[in-house]
């Protein structure tokens, strides 16, 4: 039997070749697996407007939300061989052709919401989209997906020893079961779609996300300490089939990658409103939120686990850059988280 995806992927493997559609110049396809109101969904969709405007039409995208296309992994690969034009991917399935962004990921590495901002918008962020060229893709821009922190049935966590013993769920990842270890808890993973049946059944005893997903999913139905330790802010990324990019004109793809930087600062609008909205209202829902928690005996637990990850001088020396970045005014800067 033929799936809903195949229908829907067939047009896009026959047209990876050429460039027109029905005499026309085609519309770059792009997947996101999130669903259409996401904040990276729809910034996709400001990519396809600024394209229509500042091209009189001659430009424009074709979203495929929802995971229409498949997950990640899949996506990606497709889009490497060039079925794919945009494709809006987690840093997870690119760690392992890409191994420079595995320092995006490490554990308590930026700051700030605003840190992780000015290191993706400087040279350093510029370096880690260059070096997707290698593997077939071009790094586009990069977009947020919030800072994460821990959530727990059993205690408010504000020290390293509070979460000793607990069962915590993570994403099938080996730096996030490295973390978790690390940080004398046992990690769990467990598909994101059972988590909250594993609340409730004490399968595990906590997780770890940002706002809105801890409210979008109902864990805080269950979950109801919301510690914030802040310790993965990792970005996630839009990338172009470079197979696709290298046949476009040079016009064409300074057009694409303007609309591309320009959607970023849409995105963080959206991204930081929905922030503020989720955590007032799981506030008012009666989530404990616990603030006052010891980050520095936290970043402590977790130099073996970046001992582990960077692997080479250069990733060293870029976690060091990074950690070294310094912002006019920090203390004064307020973004959502």
């Amino acid at each position: 039997m033929i799936s809903r995806r195949q229908i829907l992927l067939a047009p896009l493997l026959l047209s990876a070749c050429g460039g027109r559609d029905n005499g026309k110049t085609r519309p770059l396809f792009a997947a996101d697996t999130h669903p259409d109101e996401y904040p990276t969904v729809q910034a996709l969709h400001a990519i396809d407007r600024l394209l229509d405007e500042r091209t009189n039409g001659e430009m424009r995208i074709r979203v495929y939300a929802g995971g229409q296309m498949g997950a990640e992994k899949d996506t990606l690969e497709i889009t490497i061989f060039g079925g794919l034009d945009l494709n809006r991917v987690n840093l997870a399935p690119l760690n392992s052709i890409v191994p420079e962004t595995i320092v995006l990921a490490l554990p308590f590495l930026f700051r700030s919401i605003p840190h992780l901002r000015a290191t993706l918008d400087g040279s350093i962020g510029r370096s880690l989209l260059d070096a997707m060229s290698a593997q077939s893709l071009h790094g586009l821009c990069y977009y947020d997906s919030g800072a994460r922190s821990f959530y727990n049935t059993k205690r408010p966590i504000r020290t390293p020893e509070d979460m000793r013993g607990m069962k915590i769920r993570v994403q099938n990842s080996d730096i996030y079961v490295s973390m978790v270890s690390a940080l004398g808890a046992n990690p769990t993973p467990i598909p994101y779609g059972e988590v909250y049946q594993a609340l409730v059944q004490g399968v595990v005893d906590g997780a770890e996300n940002n706002w809105p997903s801890y409210e979008s999913a109902r864990h805080f139905e269950v979950a109801k300490n919301y510690s914030l330790t802040r310790h993965v802010m990792a970005p996630e990324v839009l990338v172009a089939s470079k197979r696709r990019w290298d046949r476009m004109p040079v016009e064409e793809q300074e057009y694409l990658q303007a609309a591309a930087y320009d959607s970023v600062p849409i995105m963080r609008e959206i991204w930081d409103a929905r922030v503020t909205a989720a955590r007032s209202r799981l506030i008012e829902s009666g989530v404990q939120v616990v603030e006052d928690v010891d980050g520095p005996a936290f970043a402590r637990r977790m130099l073996p686990v970046w001992d582990q990850f960077l692997i080479t001088p250069k990733m060293r020396a870029l976690a060091d850059e990074i950690v070294a970045l310094e912002l006019n005014n920090e203390e004064s800067i307020v973004t959502a988280e």
